[in-house]
C-alpha cells in the first residue's frame, strides 16, 4: 500500500483525525473503504466539492475503495454546519434532477471499474426512505445522546444566533451519522472524510457506530478550500465556478485557475493536483524567480481543466485563450464566443444591416463603442489597428456583410492588441 497518510500530511490536507496514533499504520496495513458525502443542492458540483472528490481519488490511487454518498435524504434537510440560516428545502423532483447531474461529474474523478478498489456511488435516500419516523426514533435515535448534539460547535453557534435552529436541521446530524453505520454494515466502510466544518458530523457517526454496532470507525477532515484572505475558493463576482460545462464553460473554468493569486497557487497545487512533490516545489521556486511567467497558474489550470473536462475541454479552453490574445477566430459558436468575450462591450443590431451593401466598418466601430467618431475610426483603420474576427483590415470603405459572421450571429471587432467589442446581429 502507498503511504497516503505521509502524502496527505505533506500536502497539508490533514486538519483533524481520530485515533491519531493508530491511523497511519491502519491505513498502510491493508485496503480500506472510505467515504465522503455530497449534498445535491444543485445539478452540478462546484469547485468546493473538488477537495473531497480529490481526497477520495487519492485514497483510491493508494489502493483503498472510495464511496461517494449523494445525500438524497440529507439533502432534503440541509446541513446547518457553517450556515447562519436555514436553507430552502428541496422537492424530491429537484433532488432527483440534481443527483443525475452530479453523477457524471464524479465519474470524471473516480474510477468505477477498476476491480476491488472500484468506486461506489450511493444515495442515502435508498435506505433512509425505508424507515418510518417511529422506527427511526426507536432503532437509531435512542443511541444518540442529546447532550452530545448540543455540544457540537455547528449546533451551538446556531442556537446562540438570532436565526436559531429548527428541529429539522437539528435532526440532520443524526441522519448523517446513520450513513456511517449503514455503510459499515453494508460495505465494510471504516473511514469517513470531509471538510473541517464536518468534524461534528464525522465524530457523531463514529460514536453512533460504536453504540449501535460496537465498531471501531475512523474520521479525518481536511482544511476548507479558501484563499489567503479567508474567502472561499471558487467564488467570483458573477457566482460560483461549477464543474458542469453547461454552468461554467471549460474556458471560464481554465481562466479561473489561471488567475489564482500567487499566494494561493501553492496550496491549490498541493490540494487539488496529483503532481509530484518535486514538481510542485519547482513551481514554488518559479513563482519567486519568474513570477511574470505564471508557470504555476498555467500548470494548475491545465491539470484541473483536463481532469474535469477532459483533453477536448482543455484544448477548447486553450484555443479560446489564444483567441482572446489575437489568434484568428474559427470553428466557434455563439455560446463559445459570448463566453470568451463576456466582459467586453457588445451591441445588438438587426441582421438586415448585413444585407445588401452591408454595414460600413467605420459605422460599426462607432456603434460598437470602440471608436467615438467616424474620424477616429478612419485614422485607426489607416494605421492598421483595426481587426475583424482578429484579422487585420486596412480598407477605409470596408463593409460588413453576412460573410463576416464568425458564428451564427456574432462579429468580433478589435482595436489595438486587446480592446474588443462584439456585434450581435439578430432577426
Amino acid at each position: 500500500m502507498n503511504d497516503i497518510f505521509e502524502d496527505l500530511q505533506w500536502r497539508g490536507l490533514i486538519h483533524q483525525t481520530t485515533a491519531d496514533e493508530l491511523l497511519p499504520q491502519w491505513l498502510s496495513s491493508g485496503s480500506r473503504t472510505v467515504y465522503a458525502g455530497f449534498d445535491p443542492t444543485a445539478d452540478s458540483l462546484h469547485v468546493g466539492s473538488l477537495l473531497p472528490l480529490m481526497m477520495l481519488r487519492r485514497f483510491q490511487k493508494a489502493g483503498h475503495r472510495p464511496i461517494a454518498i449523494a445525500g438524497g435524504a440529507t439533502g432534503m434537510i440541509g446541513d446547518p454546519s457553517g450556515k447562519s440560516a436555514e436553507r430552502n428545502l428541496q422537492t424530491p423532483e429537484q433532488l432527483a434532477a440534481n443527483l443525475a447531474g452530479i453523477e457524471s461529474q464524479m465519474r470524471h474523478v473516480l474510477d468505477f471499474e477498476c476491480g476491488e478498489a472500484s468506486a461506489v456511488l450511493v444515495n442515502n435516500n435508498d435506505w433512509m426512505s425505508q424507515f418510518s419516523y417511529i422506527e427511526f426514533l426507536r432503532d437509531v435515535g435512542k443511541n444518540f445522546p442529546v447532550n452530545v448534539m448540543l455540544g457540537k460547535e455547528s449546533v451551538k453557534s446556531r442556537l446562540s444566533s438570532e436565526a436559531g435552529l429548527s428541529y429539522t436541521e437539528f435532526s440532520y446530524m443524526l441522519l448523517q451519522a446513520y450513513d456511517f453505520v449503514h455503510l459499515h454494515r453494508e460495505h465494510g466502510c471504516e473511514l469517513q472524510i470531509g471538510g473541517s466544518d464536518q468534524w461534528g458530523n464525522v465524530t457523531a457517526g463514529i460514536d453512533l457506530g460504536r453504540r449501535m454496532l460496537g465498531a471501531q470507525l475512523y474520521g479525518m477532515t481536511c482544511p476548507l478550500l479558501t484563499k489567503t484572505d479567508g474567502s472561499k475558493m471558487g467564488k467570483t463576482e458573477s457566482g460560483a465556478i461549477w464543474l458542469s460545462a453547461k454552468r461554467t464553460s471549460p474556458y471560464k473554468f481554465y481562466q479561473y485557475w489561471l488567475n489564482v493569486a500567487d499566494e494561493d497557487t501553492g496550496t491549490c497545487l498541493r490540494f487539488l493536483t496529483e503532481l509530484e512533490r518535486s514538481e510542485i516545489e519547482a513551481l514554488d521556486e518559479s513563482r519567486v524567480s519568474a513570477p511574470q511567467q505564471r508557470a504555476s497558474q498555467k500548470k494548475l489550470a491545465e491539470e484541473l481543466t483536463r481532469l474535469i473536462h477532459g483533453s477536448a475541454g482543455l484544448a477548447a479552453a486553450l484555443q479560446a485563450t489564444e483567441i482572446f490574445f489575437g489568434a484568428e477566430i474559427e470553428n466557434l459558436d455563439d455560446r463559445q464566443l459570448i463566453d470568451i468575450f463576456a466582459d467586453v462591450p457588445s451591441c445588438e443590431l438587426p441582421a438586415a444591416e448585413l444585407s445588401g451593401e452591408g454595414l460600413g466598418l467605420m459605422d460599426a466601430l462607432v456603434k460598437s463603442g470602440l471608436m467615438k467618431s467616424n474620424g477616429e475610426a478612419r485614422r485607426a483603420i489607416k494605421q492598421g489597428g483595426i481587426y475583424i474576427n482578429n484579422r487585420r483590415v486596412g480598407e477605409i470603405d470596408r463593409r460588413l456583410t453576412s460573410v463576416d459572421l464568425t458564428s451564427e450571429t456574432v462579429v468580433v471587432l478589435r482595436s489595438g492588441k486587446k480592446k474588443y467589442a462584439l456585434l450581435r446581429f439578430s432577426n
